[in-house]
């Protein structure tokens, strides 16, 4: 199936190189797409460089930094458009190793899953080097997304993710409202409620070596302002799964019976 890996950058020049060389050898089938904010480091030219030496990435230069929400609609609407049928997405930082690609692109490809989550968090997953509290602020902090929202993700928060193109679709990605992190939780969070099959594959995740992070007081704050909105809002409702319209493959059953 054709892939599409969506790499949202900021001033990633220091990595960005090598993400995109690695990624190439995991999966040297799909295509990649970079998202640059207009990176003051020039990040852009670093990826349009990779693309003459590499081949198959393309780069979508936005005027402004808007956010990785913003991000990553910019890069399904476009992977959509000319379409990609399984659409990855993945940090620019070498947090994220490419080697784990073919891992989620697999059960999507496949159909045996509408997204599959590089998770932290499930047995063989792991964090190396994280020291003890932000371990343990990432950790409570999926813990409860997953009571508040009543679903069972072990890593709800994560960015290394692969859906199937017409799960976006159904979901309605593009009308989300997150502009940070947050939006990891929103999309699966009504991938759950559409009902779709959501698969939690290990992954280890590292460090940056080079650069700064982009998580902040504020982000941190969003995803839980949203978590809790969505959790009330459901709640009060009545409903919770599933709330998006019905499957495919169930309204399909229906039709027959």
């Amino acid at each position: 199936m054709r892939t599409l890996v969506v790499i949202p950058t900021y001033e990633e020049a220091g990595n960005l190189t090598e993400v995109l060389r690695r990624t190439r050898a995991a999966v040297p089938d799909a295509d990649v797409l970079v998202v640059d904010d207009s990176s003051p480091d020039g990040t852009a030219d670093v990826a349009r460089a990779a693309a003459a030496e590499l081949g198959q990435i393309e780069v979508l230069e936005r005027a402004t930094k808007s956010g990785l929400g913003s991000a990553y609609r910019s890069g399904f609407a476009w992977g959509l458009d000319r379409g990609y049928e399984v659409l990855c997405q993945m940090d620019a930082d070498l947090s994220h190793d490419p080697a784990a690609l073919p891992s989620l692109v697999g059960p999507a490809a496949s159909a045996t899953a509408d997204l599959i989550i590089g998770s932290r968090y499930v047995p063989g997953g792991s964090i190396p080097h994280w020291p003890r509290l932000r371990r343990a602020m990432s950790k409570y902090g999926n813990l409860y997304a997953a009571r508040v929202l009543g679903y069972k993700l072990r890593d709800t928060t994560s960015g290394f993710r692969a859906y199937r193109a017409d799960t976006l679709k159904a979901i309605n990605y593009a009308d989300t409202r997150s502009r940070g992190y947050g939006f990891q939780i929103e999309t699966s969070y009504r991938v759950w409620r559409w009902g779709g099959r959501i698969v939690e594959v290990p992954i280890v995740f590292t460090d940056r070596v080079r650069g700064q992070s982009k998580m902040s007081l504020t982000v941190a704050t969003e995803e839980l302002s949203l978590v809790t909105w969505w959790g009330l809002r459901d709640f009060t409702r009545g409903r919770r799964h599933p709330g998006l319209g019905t499957r495919r493959s169930d309204r399909d059953r229906d039709a027959t019976e």
